[in-house]
């Protein structure tokens, strides 16, 4: 998973790439070096008294180290510069899918999760290629430099590493194999913790009517226990690695002493070479340990790949054809001709056998009680999803079969939760058409019944709109984003329950404002209130995701019992009539 990933994002850096590795050649090449300048010194220089040939050695060393230094400083900059172009790109990559997905996939990963895959699973994917371009990439080549020149020194030595490299390796493929399913929990319980925290300061209003912050902080409590469980296990195991690595390497260092103080009492090796010896073998050790810090971060970045490439493999269930229709939508007319919509794997489908039309110039409503599919029925028309089955019309061409910009521009919903932008109120207005003006801003407000309260407001259209449009009222919210969407001045308009938290007043005047401004375009109206749609020249009821009755108001309550049971529920008998 990990490399698949990397094999799409780092190839438009690959140039840069192969300087890092060639820089790190030449510094692993300074390091591995300086034991053998180090031995020369002592055997050339110390023990014959050769003051020049320490000078001259000496030098040679500061050189080798500089170079050792420039090449380091460079190889971080550029490490540091791929890492981050890598995860600017992989975040745009999915940024850029996510906004693809249909309601069906956003349902599907959850608002959380696809939260915590953008930023901290590819954070930890940016910091191992970071890590991989400046330390793992240095460890094998030191380690076999370093075989290679202490070897050189002297070979009975060297079979010392022929014990300590595959002890070392034993025990860390021991502890890296118990890492990898606790880093797979840790990023599940990641999400969970997302999420938790993200109802909490969604619903904080909730908890409090209902005095509910002691259940609350059990929630958490329990959730943040779980993490801690999983961070505590792979501290335990990752405690393990430090250890084990030190006691090899002083076991090994011990038995170098031991082995060379024998040669060089028998004249077989030089003081110097067992100098060496010893910096090579605490070089090839290191090398492995530093290795091995790094590798303990590969099975949480293999995991966090994985979890980004599920979201990019993912193909949306709405997806626009490069061939789609481009001519602009002119009228406006609607028709659903045997409409289906079925989750995957669903028993029974959400909507079956929905002929629907709205025409130009009328109001169109749907009424219905919970969960009987008016939303979804909405939904269809700006392929927020898509049919299972059947078809939806506008102006006779499949909405499948248009291009996204010209369907986006000519449908304008007003959604059940309307949801402000963090900006200012004319930023939001002017979201569907940025060259709005001023005065077609302040008109869209007043037929929205939104211009008394803006105007009260000290900045008027500059006031500032926290982020859900929190700091205004439900009321505020659901008449700005009215206005948002006669700014945009679409063909069709959806309105999905958008009056309901209007007081009868408003919403009177608001439905009369907006007869006169959308008398020329095609109105769909879901509402729950009977007030609100009782002058549609249309009504559509649905019952568990059928149509079971279609007409005027005054039509319906002689032939729709469902129709008569809802307003009845509402009115009375004199005001039903």
């Amino acid at each position: 998973m990990l490399m698949r990933l990397l094999r799409i994002h780092l190839p438009p850096y690959r140039n840069i790439i192969g300087v890092i590795l060639a820089l790190q050649l030449v510094q692993t090449g300074a390091t591995l070096y300086l034991p053998t300048l180090n031995a020369d010194i002592v055997d050339h220089g110390i023990v014959r008294g050769d003051t020049g040939a320490v000078l001259r050695l000496g030098a040679l060393m500061l050189a080798v180290s500089a170079l050792q230094i420039g090449c380091a400083l460079i190889v971080v900059y550029l490490g540091a510069r791929v890492a981050m172009f890598a995860g600017r790109d992989i975040r745009a990559a999915v940024f850029d899918r996510v906004q693809t997905f249909s309601a069906r996939e956003m349902g599907e990963f959850g608002a959380p999760s696809l939260i915590t895959r953008t930023t901290n699973d590819v954070q930890q994917v940016q910091t191992l290629v970071l890590m991989a371009l400046t330390l793992i990439v240095v460890a094998p080549i030191t380690c076999l430099g370093g075989i290679v020149l202490a070897a050189r020194q002297d070979v009975p030595s060297s079979l010392i590493l022929v014990v300590a490299l595959p002890l070392l390796g034993a025990g860390v493929a021991f502890i890296l194999r118990r890492l990898n399913p606790q880093f797979q929990l840790m990023q599940t319980r990641n999400d969970r913790i997302n999420r938790l925290l993200r109802e909490h300061i969604t619903g904080v209003r909730v908890v409090r009517a209902f005095v509910r912050d002691k259940r609350e902080h059990e929630r958490f409590a329990q959730v943040n226990d779980e993490i801690s469980d999983v961070f505590l296990r792979v501290g335990r195991l990752m405690a393990l690695m430090y250890p084990t690595v030190l006691i090899v390497m002083n076991v090994s260092s011990v038995a170098v002493l031991w082995i060379g103080a024998h040669r060089i009492a028998d004249g077989a090796m030089n003081v110097g070479s067992l100098t060496a010896f010893l910096t090579y073998l605490v070089q090839i050790l290191m090398a492995v340990m530093t290795a091995t810090f790094m590798l303990m971060s590969v099975p949480r970045g293999v995991v966090c790949a994985g979890r980004i490439l599920e979201v990019l493999d993912t193909r949306s269930s709405v997806e626009f054809r490069a061939d789609a229709i481009r001519l602009p939508i002119a009228r406006g007319h609607l028709q659903l001709a045997g409409a289906e919509f079925r989750y995957p794997a669903a028993e029974q489908p959400v909507l079956s056998d929905i002929d629907f039309e709205a025409r130009p110039g009328e109001v169109t409503a749907v009424i219905g009680s919970t969960g009987s599919g008016k939303t979804t029925l909405l939904n269809l028309i700006p392929r927020l999803v898509d049919t299972t089955a059947g078809s939806v019309r506008i102006d006779g061409d499949d909405v499948r079969q248009m291009a996204q910009a010209m369907l986006s521009r000519a449908v304008g919903l007003v959604p059940q939760k309307p949801y402000l932008f963090s900006g200012t109120i004319a930023s939001n207005l002017r979201y569907g058409r940025p060259d709005a003006t001023d005065d077609e801003l302040w008109h869209a407000l007043g037929v929205a019944q939104a211009r008394g309260f803006v105007e009260n407001l000290p900045a008027g259209l500059d006031a500032e709109v926290a982020q859900g449009g929190t700091n205004f009222s439900g009321g505020q919210r659901q008449r700005l984003a009215i206005a948002r969407t006669l700014v945009q001045q679409p063909r069709l308009y959806l309105f999905d329950d958008s009056f309901s938290a209007l007081d009868y007043t408003t919403d009177a005047a608001l439905r009369g404002a907006l007869a006169q401004e959308t008398a020329g375009a095609t109105v769909v109206i879901v509402a729950q209130r009977v007030n609100t749609i009782r002058d549609a020249d249309r009504i559509f009821v649905l019952e568990e995701g059928r149509v079971v009755g279609a007409g005027s108001h005054d039509e319906l309550m002689d032939t729709s019992p469902v129709y008569r049971e809802i307003v009845h529920s509402q009115v009375t008998e004199s005001e039903a009539a």
